[in-house]
């Protein structure tokens, strides 16, 4: 593979279902050509992901310049759309495009189930593309201002999509989270105001030059108001709060999708600004902080739910505090931990909220209250739920265990005070976790549902993206929720997905600390965009200081080979 033809592939993620979703548009009335144009373009994008991943990983990183815009003009930095593809661009995107597939099959066989003519597929489909394009557009964005462009796709795409049916909790969810999301937007509007206003230009790779030359206090001014951004994108407290209100009102594909993936843009969002803009580490006490007091608020409130969408939202805000606190160590063994821990995140939590849509439909209900004897009524069900909660409480073999485990030892090779803090808090979550995902286990699979306080009870018949809140006896049921093979087939898949990252952790760790090096040195991505004429003014890390010291970097590596990182790879 050519460096040309990775210059064709970079855009597809984005562009191509952006095309899939105008033309599943105009098919509203032809939801069998909608499902099949949807699931094809989600299947290229997955192939050209593997492809970028494949290149970045042997080659470095690849920018494209849409439009030819490339040049500086006066000094102003490249105009235009720059688009980067780097090992951590390339693994997101891939990651997202395996969920999405996965989320898509299973409504599909969810809208197939229960006839797709009573229901809204003909904006399902083109909405859910858009989100699927902001999502890959966000991760492969290199100036600020396209990422704020993808951050809007996925508030108009997500909007649609969580007051899908229309029922008054959708869309008084639906508000509340448009609400957070704009003042969100408008918070990272300011920084982008004051990001040009500092330096000039808003290309990614330009900034982490200009920046360099500015007081340290416009660069903290500056990394703050984009913290408080992307930290509301990636619910980190006391920025969640929105989160448990607004996910578990959605149908479970969206549910799911959200879950997995529109959190870890903002995590992302984080990892991209520390390390390429603001490697000095001047806020890293404050993630820290942050990210434990995410870890123990959010198990704290994933112990007191009933019910299970509500108790997996709370876990989802709960293990953002460990993405959190591997950033904050600054040291390449916890950003390495922390690229592996949100892959491993994204695959868990997608694939329990996807469990959660079964146990309703085999249920009528995801009350704890109400349910009761699943393990018996279906071992099928019981295996899909028992093994990602294992995973997600760290129970080892599982990928759950070694990303903590990575992050455990970054945080006790950092070894201040602080970072013993969190090591502490980051096991206690641990243990609490296991907790929650057991109480879950014991009330809705192994008691019986006659011993539940409501178990008599139960949902009408489910509905794929239609809210039915009617509550009926349970054994009045019309219809017994049987699981079709094609909402189950794809839940197995993203599990045998998260089992496959465990069982090949050497080589996903491989991959993780090279991209931890690549983000680290800086010069391979700066190189990429801005040529190699730029590496002379940029500085890069050096010694046993992580991030917080600086040296000039040494032009001139070997056949355009990516400069190192500091400390080597993460794992040896």
């Amino acid at each position: 593979m050519t460096e040309s033809t990775m210059h064709t592939l970079i855009p597809l993620p984005t562009v191509l279902p952006i095309m899939a979703a105008a033309i599943t548009m105009v098919m509203g009335r032809h939801p069998r050509l909608q499902r099949a144009i949807s699931l094809l373009s989600l299947v290229v994008i997955v192939a050209v992901a593997a492809a970028m991943l494949y290149y970045t990983d042997r080659h470095g990183t690849v920018a494209l310049h849409i439009g030819g815009w490339g040049d500086r003009d006066g000094g102003g930095g490249p105009l235009g759309i720059t688009l980067v593809a780097d090992q951590l661009a390339a693994l997101m995107v891939l990651v997202s495009a395996v969920v999405l597939l996965g989320v898509l099959v299973y409504s599909v066989g969810q809208g197939i189930r229960d006839g797709d003519e009573h229901q809204p597929v003909s904006i399902f489909y083109p909405t859910y593309l858009i989100l699927a394009a902001g999502v890959c557009n966000a991760f492969l964005a290199g100036d600020l201002f396209n990422l704020f462009v993808s951050f809007e796709m996925l508030l108009a795409a997500s909007f649609v999509l969580l007051t899908v049916g229309g029922s008054a909790d959708r869309v008084r969810a639906g508000v509340s989270y448009v609400m957070v999301s704009m003042v969100s937007s408008l918070i990272f509007l300011l920084g982008i105001a004051y990001a040009y206003f500092a330096t000039g230009t808003l290309n990614l790779a330009d900034m982490a030059i200009t920046l360099q030359d500015l007081p340290s206090g416009t660069r903290t001014t500056l990394f703050a108001v984009l913290l408080v951004a992307f930290g509301i994108k990636a619910a980190v407290f006391p920025l969640s709060t929105w989160l448990p209100d607004s996910y578990p009102t959605a149908p479970a594909p969206v549910t799911a999708v959200f879950a997995g993936l529109l959190t870890k843009v903002g995590v992302y969002a984080i990892i991209r600004a520390r390390t390429l803009l603001f490697p000095g580490g001047s806020l890293d006490n404050v993630l820290m902080v942050a990210g434990l007091l995410t870890m123990i608020v959010g198990i704290l409130g994933a112990i007191a739910q009933t019910d299970i969408k509500r108790l997996l939202s709370f876990t989802l805000v709960s293990h953002i505090g460990y993405m959190i606190f591997g950033i904050a160590l600054s040291t390449p063994l916890g950003l390495s931990a922390t690229i592996y821990y949100v892959v491993h995140h994204i695959l868990v939590q997608t694939t329990l909220f996807l469990v959660v849509g079964l146990i309703e439909r085999q249920a009528g209900a995801a009350s704890l209250r109400r349910l009761g004897g699943l393990a018996a009524a279906s071992p099928v069900l019981a295996i899909l739920f028992f093994i990602p909660a294992l995973n997600l409480g760290g129970i080892p073999p599982f990928s759950g265990f070694i990303g903590k485990v990575g992050l455990i030892e970054a945080g006790v090779m950092k070894g201040s005070v602080l970072a013993w803090v969190l090591v502490a808090g980051s096991v206690i979550t641990s243990l609490l976790t296991l907790y929650a995902v057991a109480r879950v286990w014991t009330k809705a699979f192994w008691r019986a549902r006659a011993d539940a306080p409501e178990g008599r009870l139960a949902g009408a018949r489910p509905e794929a993206l239609l809210d039915d809140a009617d509550v009926i006896e349970f054994a009045d049921r019309e219809d017994p929720g049987r699981m079709p093979i094609s909402m189950v087939a794809p839940t197995a898949g993203l599990l045998a997905v998260g089992l496959f990252i465990a069982l090949w952790a050497g080589p996903m760790f491989g991959i993780t600390d090279r991209a931890a090096d690549q983000l680290i040195g800086r010069s391979d991505y700066v190189e990429a965009v801005l040529g190699p004429e730029a590496l002379a003014k940029l500085e890069v890390p050096a010694g046993d200081a992580g991030w917080h010291a600086y040296e000039p970097l040494t032009v001139g590596q070997p056949d355009g080979a990516p400069t190192p990182g500091p400390q080597g790879g993460a794992h040896g």
